[in-house]
């Protein structure tokens, strides 16, 4: 038996200085808004523009711990966590799912109910079509650099697909935020126009209660992702074909037993191969061989951290179903 594991260099962070200004874009158009939001409240007395208060300080407080996590998550790997720290991220992507459903979702449905069942007389809503204007061009701006940014990554697929299988969740979540943020804000407007129209002050309440029930789906969906992740999700299986291809057009490889693999971090992948070498190829030939197909791994795809490559007879292993062909370009030179 011949094991060897490679461990490359961290990956390149263009993505994650991508990533980092999605966040601080949203973080300070969102505390300007909140900022902005409560002072209309407060003058309006209207319960949908506290909510969208609450709503934009929450999601402050998420661009923070998605950041926070970020930094946790590049601390590079020690005797307790060989493998590094990138998973943490997705325990704070998970936090922050949690945060947008207790609080965000949580207070705009309690505020919404308060208003409906003792609503307050109406004031002038100037203020608040002012503070929603502006908000709506700056969760507008945030979203659109959000957009363009997940759009970059989608590699053709569609949206729902993309956010399946990207393992960043700062990307779409930040994504996610805003385009729940401008849904918000959209209800809200609504709400306060309705409830001047008609004098019913008690349709404010309602459009509180509207926003609360969207981000409470986007919660729902956001704790999916991140649950997913942190249990561990498998490389694309675009990738995953790329590596089987790589390794079982090798002379010397009979067969391929399984190729498994898994997310450390958003760009940071374990590979394990378990193989059936020929019986002849000796040992020493055996390991430059490993060699070959771990640099050949390696310039496929730039998000591969850890390779273990694991000679196993084919009679001996637990035989995983070769995934679909994708083409691979010849290696340079062969053993």
């Amino acid at each position: 038996m011949v094991a060897r594991t490679v461990i490359e260099a961290e990956p390149s962070r263009l993505r994650h200085v991508k990533a980092n200004i999605v966040l601080y874009g949203a973080l300070f158009a969102n505390l300007g808004i909140a900022v902005a939001k409560f002072v209309a409240a407060a003058v309006s007395g209207s319960s949908s523009m506290l909510s969208e208060g609450v709503h934009s300080l929450v999601d402050s407080g998420n661009q923070i711990l998605l950041l926070y996590g970020q930094a946790k998550a590049k601390r590079p790997p020690d005797n307790r966590h060989p493998f590094g720290y990138g998973r943490e991220l997705y325990f704070w992507a998970f936090v922050v799912a949690i945060l947008i459903f207790a609080v965000g979702a949580g207070i705009s449905v309690y505020e919404g109910w308060i208003h409906y069942r003792d609503p307050e007389p109406l004031r002038d809503p100037t203020i608040n079509y002012v503070v929603l204007g502006i908000a709506f061009l700056l969760e507008g701006a945030s979203w659109t650099i959000a957009v363009r940014e997940f759009n970059a990554g989608r590699r053709g697929l569609g949206w729902w697909k993309a956010v399946r299988r990207s393992k960043d969740p700062a990307g779409f979540i930040v994504l996610f935020e805003d385009s729940a943020a401008l849904a918000g804000l959209a209800i809200a407007a609504a709400g306060i126009w309705l409830s001047h129209a008609t004098g019913d002050p008690r349709i404010d309440g309602i459009a509180s209660m509207a926003i609360g029930a969207i981000l409470a789906a986007v919660a729902i969906l956001l704790a999916r992702e991140a649950k997913e992740l942190l249990i561990g999700e498998a490389a694309d299986p675009e990738l995953i074909a790329r590596i089987w291809t790589i390794v079982e057009r090798r002379p010397e490889i009979t067969a391929v037993n399984h190729v498994r693999t898994i997310h450390t971090a958003p760009n940071s992948i374990f590979v394990a191969v378990s193989a059936d070498f020929e019986d002849r190829l000796a040992m020493g030939d055996a390991e430059t061989l490993i060699e070959a197909i771990e640099a050949e791994l390696k310039a496929a795809s730039s998000d591969i951290s850890s390779i273990y490559i694991r000679p196993e007879k084919q009679s001996d292993a637990l035989v995983q179903p070769r995934p679909y062909e994708t083409p691979v370009p010849a290696p340079t030179s062969e053993i």
